[in-house]
């Protein structure tokens, strides 16, 4: 299948237009026309090189909504027409105990991502959904409620499933009282979610500037985390805090903050953080974890949920050739809450 993406080439050039052959169908495959793709930090990061082991040319994107085209003979779960998404995963080893219990994300011979991962089969580096079509195998293939608005689906792909798979790991339901740092795309997710679950939710921020659109998303609280008496205050209020910034920082000033046996998940920074202080963890029975996604049943799981909660992010729709112009505004935290490109914008070129 001849088709195009935008692909960067380099770590220090724009992402350009990239015209490239996808794989036949294999006998499980499913084949995707995207719709729309959601533009993550991630995306970012890869396309940039700031992580080891970028492969280019790169086509980032894994968020990604569509419209099944066409399916291999032996897939039975979609049919041509369906609206269909893909994550952050296409690919797992599905033989070990982890791709047995529904946790692909940690397989223990590694998951295959949508982009810039091998194909276990030919070897191939993947390449993203910043493109017009797709082909994914069935098992990796999510169903899209019917309710939802497909425009705004795709954060839930990777944002969504982020935040929610912490908050239902650690039993999150009524009465439960919810944290979350930082307010960007991850956390304004972590908020609804949080709230579509049944929790007291607080929102974490070291500026009151924040406050008024922390209240619309449906948090109950706003914490000022520079507020020393308003934080001494807080102490112990916490079942679990959810920690979505996505730089180094300081996790000691929110430990206290914990509830004895309290959790604060970090599903934000990949990489160091400040020296944490042991007297907190000890004192309360504290802990620090860490998230991936979720497995390919609970992202199912986390879309239907929105589907009957009518839970969606805040976006804004872009067009594919804008990505750049996305890019730079990331970096600067210019975007309320995410990006979503409009896939129709990308023109498919003439069949060879």
């Amino acid at each position: 299948m001849k088709t195009i993406g935008y692909a960067a080439h380099s770590a220090d050039t724009p992402l350009v237009p990239y015209t490239f052959e996808r794989r036949g169908l294999r006998a499980d495959d499913v084949a995707i026309d995207i719709l729309y793709c959601g533009v993550c930090h991630s995306d970012l990061h890869t396309a940039r090189g700031d992580w080891a082991g970028t492969v280019y040319p790169n086509i980032p994107g894994h968020e990604i909504v569509g419209r099944v085209t066409a399916v291999g003979p032996d897939v039975s779960k979609f049919a041509v027409g369906d609206t269909v998404a893909v994550g952050c995963m296409v690919d797992s080893c599905q033989d070990c105990d982890r791709c047995h219990d529904d946790e692909e994300q940690y397989c223990r011979n590694g998951f295959t991502a949508t982009y810039n991962s091998p194909d276990r089969i030919t070897g191939d580096n993947t390449l993203g959904g910043y493109s017009k079509h797709v082909i994914v195998r069935e098992a990796f293939v999510l169903r899209v409620p019917e309710t939802l608005d497909v425009s705004r689906v795709a954060p839930l792909l990777c944002a969504g499933i982020t935040t929610y798979s912490p908050l239902r790991t650690w039993n999150v339901g009524e009465g439960s009282r919810v944290g979350v740092i930082g307010m960007g795309g991850l956390g304004h997710m972590a908020i609804k979610l949080a709230v579509g679950l049944g929790a007291h939710v607080t929102v974490i921020s070291r500026s009151p500037s924040k406050e008024a659109d922390a209240r619309e998303l449906g948090a109950d609280a706003f914490l000022i985390s520079s507020d020393r008496a308003a934080m001494k205050a807080a102490r112990n209020s916490f079942d679990l805090i959810v920690d979505t910034v996505p730089v180094k920082h300081d996790l000691n000033p929110y430990m206290p903050l914990l509830d004895v046996d309290g959790t604060l998940c970090l599903v934000g920074q990949v990489g160091p953080l400040e020296e944490l202080v042991s007297v907190p963890l000890i004192m309360g029975r504290r802990r620090v974890a860490g998230s991936l996604i979720g497995g390919i049943a609970e992202t199912q799981e986390v879309l239907d949920f929105c589907g009957r909660m009518n839970i969606l992010p805040e976006c804004e729709m872009i067009r594919m050739d804008e990505i750049n112009t996305a890019f730079e505004r990331m970096e600067k935290a210019d975007v309320r809450y995410r990006f979503v490109i409009d896939m129709s914008s990308l023109e498919v070129p003439d069949a060879a």
